[in-house]
């Protein structure tokens, strides 16, 4: 650990792999094998297992638990109360051979409550809405949200609605410009 990293007094912090200006707040329990990148913001009655790796410019905001086989790369928000699952088939005393793997692509949002199931990807700067059940991949720049969330548009990485109206073009008001072709969207 170094002492660039502010560990509030009572967190339980297991782990030496913290980047430098992260801050771990109260009643947040981070074991010994993650590994949390530069400039993190990990709030109030955060749990982070072993297997778990954190980008950089990653806020976790307060009572959520990030269990073994998650990625969430840079820049990523995640709600207060987001729900993270890695069991397809949870039972008792019986342990799977093999996590699967949930990743958490760059500069996506988890709005409050969501719950992500395991094994999938929410893709780059795509927004998934507060209390959203996703149940399959989310698309880059993609809008989701309902139980189960289901496509309802596509976001610019400011977080604003980008609308195509038929066209196949479509500029932000904060300048960035979006196409859209084969059921995807990707920055031009």
């Amino acid at each position: 650990m170094n002492d660039k990293v502010f560990i509030h007094p009572q967190a339980i912090v297991e782990s030496e792999n913290i980047g430098e200006r992260t801050r771990i707040w109260a009643f947040a329990h981070v074991l010994k094998g993650a590994v949390i990148g530069r400039n993190c913001n990990i709030c109030d009655f955060v749990f982070v297992e072993n297997d778990v790796v954190i980008g950089d410019d990653v806020t976790v905001k307060c009572g959520v638990y990030i269990w073994d086989g998650l990625r969430i790369e840079d820049r990523v928000f995640v709600g207060p109360s987001v729900i993270f699952t890695n069991d397809h088939a949870p039972r008792s005393k019986a342990y799977q051979e093999q996590v699967p793997k949930t990743v958490i692509r760059e500069g996506s949002s988890l709005g409050a409550g969501a719950v992500v199931l395991p094994g999938l990807v929410v893709g780059p700067s795509a927004m998934v809405g507060a209390g959203a059940v996703v149940t399959k991949d989310v698309k880059e720049y993609e809008l989701v949200y309902g139980n189960p969330a289901k496509h309802r548009g596509f976001v610019c990485k400011c977080a604003k609605p980008l609308d195509f109206e038929g066209k196949k073009l479509a500029v932000c008001s904060c300048g960035l410009r979006y196409q859209f072709g084969d059921a995807r969207v990707w920055q031009v």
